[in-house]
């Protein structure tokens, strides 16, 4: 006798790689220029993915949704090394490029990304990878290396999920070497259950000059950023508001920044795309 099939409750979906991206700044768009600017980013995910050799996926299985200011992509799991690289790198030199050229009048194009593998049935979604793939993108970490990106030249922050980084960069599946990503701890103000590590990247932005940004509470500064006597009153902070890095004046030669990061001066000069 054959045995029974098991019920759908207990088998496991199979594993696929999730690519979310959001655009920052979206709703403050004119209603009027959202369809061109969002028509725009199509344009360019569509180039950077074959730039990466991967397919588009479709929207007919779910594996594509639009979600308004950005987008969710679900493709095999065997892609989730090329959705870092060469994925992400190619995406902020088209974000950069675009930059240089669009009109005045043009809205700029800036993304928040997070990479995410786990089980997913399609067409219907059903796992905690998509979720866990959503809430990466809306945590404090990448929030926080966005600003990082905006202040050094980039215009993309990506937040890999630690199980993702393994299997791919630390696996020496990428050209991207595991000090280039910045370990960190991926929260959701709204959602305080859920605290996953994980590890960010801003592309041609090193991690040192990211790590002031972060905070492993978003409304409280680290130690070597607090400044006691420049401190607003207490009540004063909007819930996630942080301090900026603190900058000290020093000459650096062409284009090369200089920047105070902990007790250390850091000369920086920033790749060009």
């Amino acid at each position: 006798m054959s045995p029974s099939p098991l019920p759908n409750a207990v088998d496991v979906p199979p594993e696929r790689a999730l690519l979310v991206v959001d655009m920052k700044g979206y709703s403050q768009i004119p209603e009027a220029k959202m369809a061109p600017v969002r028509s725009d980013l199509d344009d360019i995910l569509t180039t950077v993915f074959i730039q990466s050799g991967l397919s588009l996926p479709a929207s007919e299985d779910g594996a594509y949704k639009d979600t308004g200011d950005g987008a969710i992509f679900v493709l095999p799991d065997r892609d989730a090394a090329r959705l870092i690289d060469p994925l992400l790198g190619h995406l902020n030199d088209a974000l950069t490029r675009y930059d240089k050229t669009r009109l005045a009048s043009t809205p700029p194009i800036r993304l928040r990304a997070s990479v995410h593998t786990g089980p997913l049935s399609l067409p219907d979604h059903r796992g905690d990878a998509i979720n866990d793939a959503c809430r990466l993108i809306s945590s404090d970490a990448v929030r926080q290396a966005m600003t990082a990106a905006l202040e050094h030249g980039s215009f993309l922050a990506a937040v890999v999920s630690e199980v993702t980084f393994r299997r791919t960069v630390r696996a020496g599946r990428t050209d991207l070497q595991e000090n280039q990503f910045l370990p960190a701890t991926a929260r959701v103000q709204d959602k305080p259950d859920f605290k996953e590590p994980c590890r960010v990247l801003v592309p041609r932005v090193p991690p040192a000059l990211i790590s002031p940004y972060l905070t492993e509470e978003s409304d409280v500064p680290p130690p070597h950023l607090r400044n006691p006597a420049a401190q607003a009153p207490a009540g004063s902070r909007k819930t996630g508001e942080r301090s900026a890095p603190v900058r000290q004046k020093a000459k650096a030669s062409g284009h090369a920044q200089v920047v105070q990061v902990g007790g250390d001066q850091i000369t920086y000069r920033p790749e060009q795309p």
